[in-house]
C-alpha cells in the first residue's frame, strides 16, 4: 500500500513540474534598444545582431551577456560609430528584459576613396565604377558599402566576360581615434574572353542552318552574359523546343574562346488548344487550335483554328515557312470560311491568302499580303443574296511599345492598313479600302490612369453595291462605342437595314483611378460613328465601370448610357489588352 502511495505521490510530483517547466520556459526576455541621440538605422542594425540571443529566462539572458555586448559593438561599427559607449543589463520585472544602451558618439567620415578599373575594362563604356553617395568623400564610413562595391565590380567582371578578372590592391583602413578611414580598391579586368563556336544537341530535331539563323551573336564576338540568356530566350520562344539549356561558363585558366554546348530536347510534336470566353458584344464565344510545331526539319509549321460564336463562326488553316529572322520573319499560307451574322447582314466568306510577316529594324510589324475573297451577302432577311470576288493586295503596319505586356502603366500601340483591288483583276470593283488606329496610356502617380483610342476607316470605289458587308464599317459595342449595341451604328437602306459604312470613326478617353492593388474604377466617354457622309453626325455615349487585372489579364465592366438613344443604360463586359 505504501509503494502504491509513493508511486501516486511520485506521479504527482511530475505532472506538476510539467505545468511550472513551460511557465517558465515561455517566460521569454524582451528586448529593448535605446540609442543617444536617437539613430533608427543604428537601432534596427544592433537589433538585426542581437534579437535571436535576446531569449529566454533572466539566467540565459545573463549567461549571454558579453556575446550580447560584442554584436551590439560590431553592429555600431558596422555603420561606422566606432567610439559608441554600450552598456548591457537586464532588468526583470514581469518579465525579463534585456536593456542595450547606446551612447554613438560621432561616426568615422570618409577621408579619401580610391577606385579604379583597369585592364581592357577600363575602355569598355558600359563597365561602369558603381555611383553609391554612401562612398562619397566625407560620407559615413558604411561597410556594407565597401562590400557592395566589391560585388558589383566582380559581378560586372562575370557579366562581361572578364573572368580572370582580380583586385590587385582592396584596402579600408581605419583610425577610429581621429575618426578617418580610406578605402583603396584596384580591380584588374585583365582580358575580355569571347563566346567561341555553338554546338547544339544532336537529337534537336531541326536543320542545323535554321537553329544557326536563331544566334543573337556570331562566333569571336566579346563575352556579354545578355546574349547568352537571349540565345536561351530564342530557342524557347521559337516553339521547336520543350527544354533548351546552354552552357557557356568562362574560367581564369582559359580558353579565351568559350565553346557554347546547347541542350535541346524537341517538343511533342502536336498540341490542342482550347479556350472560352465571354463579352456582351459576341456573347459566349469557344475557340480551337491545333498546330504541329515540325512538320520537317527545317521548321515549317501547320496549323488549325475555329471560332464558334451566336453571330460568327470560322474555320482556318494554315502553313507557315520560317526566314531568315525566324522569330518574325515568316510566310503563311492560309485559307478559311467565315460565316457573320450582323445586325441586319448575314455574310459567308471564303478566303485564300498570302502574308509575308517582317520585323523591321525600328520595331515596327509590317505584313504584306495577297489575298482572294469570295463573299455571298443579303441585306434583311428574305433579300435578295448579292456576291462578290475581290483579289486584293495590301500592307499592315504595327507596333505596340509599352512597359508591361499584361498590365502596363504607359505606352502606346499604332497600326494602319491599306488594301486594294483593280476591277477585271479577279475583282468586281475598284476598292481602295484603308483603316487605322492608335491606343495610348499614362498613368501619374501610380494612381491616376489616362486611356485615349482613335479609330478611323474610308473607302474609296467606283461601285459602292459591290462591296460586301465584310468591307463595310460598322460602330458600336464593346471596343468601339460604349452605349450602343454592338455594330448597330450604319447607315440604313430604304427597308431599314443597317447596310455599313463608307467611313467609320471611333474615339475614346477614359480615367481609371486604382481602388486597390489590382483594381481600378473608370469614367469613359465614347464618340463615333459609321456613315456615308463626312457630316454625319456622331453618336456619343459616357459611363463608369469597373476593371480588374486577373491572372490572364483585365477584366472590363462597363455601365454605360447613349445620348442619342432613349434605351437606358447598357452593359459592356470584355477582356484583353488594353493596348
Amino acid at each position: 500500500m505504501s509503494i502504491e502511495i509513493k508511486r501516486i505521490a511520485s506521479i504527482y510530483c511530475v505532472a506538476l513540474l510539467l505545468i511550472l517547466i513551460p511557465c517558465s520556459v515561455y517566460a521569454k526576455g524582451r528586448l529593448d534598444v535605446q540609442v543617444t541621440p536617437k539613430h533608427t538605422a543604428l537601432k534596427k542594425n544592433i537589433e538585426a545582431y542581437i534579437d535571436q540571443l535576446a531569449e529566454g529566462d533572466a539566467t540565459s539572458l545573463a549567461a549571454v551577456k558579453r556575446t550580447v555586448l560584442q554584436r551590439a559593438r560590431l553592429a555600431s561599427e558596422a555603420l561606422g560609430y566606432y567610439q559608441t559607449q554600450i552598456v548591457v543589463r537586464i532588468t526583470e520585472d514581469a518579465e525579463p528584459v534585456m536593456q542595450v544602451l547606446v551612447e554613438r558618439g560621432d561616426a568615422v567620415r570618409l577621408r579619401t576613396v580610391t577606385i579604379q578599373v583597369q585592364g581592357e575594362a577600363a575602355q569598355l563604356p558600359a563597365f561602369a565604377i558603381p555611383e553609391d553617395k554612401r562612398l562619397k568623400v566625407g560620407a559615413r564610413l558604411d561597410h556594407s558599402a565597401y562590400d557592395d562595391v566589391k560585388s558589383m565590380l566582380q559581378n560586372q567582371a562575370l557579366r562581361f566576360g572578364f573572368f580572370a578578372a582580380e583586385f590587385t590592391q582592396h584596402e579600408l583602413l581605419i583610425d577610429p581615434q581621429i575618426g578617418t578611414a580610406d578605402i583603396t580598391l584596384l580591380f584588374d579586368s585583365g582580358p575580355r574572353y569571347r563566346l567561341g563556336a555553338v554546338q547544339f544537341s544532336e537529337d534537336a530535331k531541326i536543320d542545323q542552318k535554321l537553329l544557326q539563323r536563331l544566334l543573337p551573336f556570331t562566333p569571336g564576338t566579346p563575352y556579354n552574359s545578355a546574349l547568352v540568356a537571349k540565345l536561351s530566350q530564342n530557342l524557347q520562344s521559337s516553339g521547336y523546343f520543350d527544354e533548351v539549356r546552354v552552357d557557356a561558363v568562362g574560367s581564369a585558366d582559359g580558353p579565351l574562346d568559350i565553346p557554347v554546348e546547347v541542350s535541346l530536347v524537341a517538343i511533342k510534336p502536336r498540341t490542342l488548344s482550347l479556350g472560352l470566353g465571354f463579352s456582351t458584344d459576341v456573347g459566349p464565344r469557344g475557340r480551337f487550335g491545333w498546330e504541329r510545331h515540325r512538320v520537317n526539319s527545317h521548321g515549317h509549321k501547320l496549323g488549325f483554328d475555329s471560332e464558334i460564336s451566336q453571330p460568327r463562326q470560322n474555320v482556318s488553316a494554315w502553313y507557315q515557312v520560317p526566314l531568315s529572322a525566324p522569330l518574325t520573319d515568316y510566310v503563311r499560307f492560309s485559307s478559311g470560311y467565315q460565316r457573320e451574322e450582323l445586325v441586319d447582314a448575314d455574310s459567308r466568306l471564303i478566303n485564300l491568302a498570302v502574308q509575308w510577316h517582317a520585323r523591321l529594324p525600328s520595331e515596327w510589324l509590317r505584313v504584306v499580303s495577297l489575298r482572294w475573297e469570295q463573299e455571298t451577302y443579303n441585306f434583311g432577311r428574305g433579300a435578295k443574296d448579292g456576291r462578290s470576288s475581290f483579289l486584293m493586295p495590301g500592307i499592315d503596319y504595327s507596333v505596340l511599345r509599352s512597359d508591361s505586356p499584361l498590365d502596363p502603366s504607359q505606352g502606346y500601340r499604332l497600326q494602319w492598313a491599306v488594301r486594294g483591288a483593280k476591277q477585271d483583276l479577279l475583282a468586281d470593283a475598284d476598292v481602295l479600302h484603308v483603316t487605322a488606329l492608335s491606343r495610348g496610356l499614362l498613368t501619374l502617380a501610380h494612381k491616376h490612369r489616362f486611356l485615349g483610342r482613335a479609330q478611323i476607316g474610308a473607302i474609296g470605289t467606283n461601285e459602292y453595291a459591290q462591296v460586301p458587308p465584310s468591307l463595310r464599317f460598322f460602330a458600336g459595342g464593346d471596343q468601339s462605342v460604349r452605349g450602343y449595341d454592338y455594330q448597330t451604328l450604319s447607315p440604313r437602306d430604304r427597308q431599314g437595314n443597317r447596310v455599313g459604312g463608307r467611313y467609320m470613326f471611333a474615339g475614346s478617353v477614359e480615367y481609371q483611378y486604382s481602388v486597390a492593388e489590382r483594381w481600378r474604377v473608370a469614367a469613359f466617354v465614347d464618340q463615333g460613328n459609321a456613315f456615308n457622309s463626312l457630316s454625319d453626325k456622331m453618336k456619343t455615349g459616357a459611363g463608369f465601370g469597373l476593371r480588374w487585372v486577373s491572372p490572364v489579364g483585365p477584366l472590363r465592366l462597363d455601365l454605360a448610357r447613349a445620348f442619342d438613344e432613349d434605351k437606358g443604360w447598357r452593359i459592356h463586359f470584355s477582356m484583353g489588352p488594353e493596348l
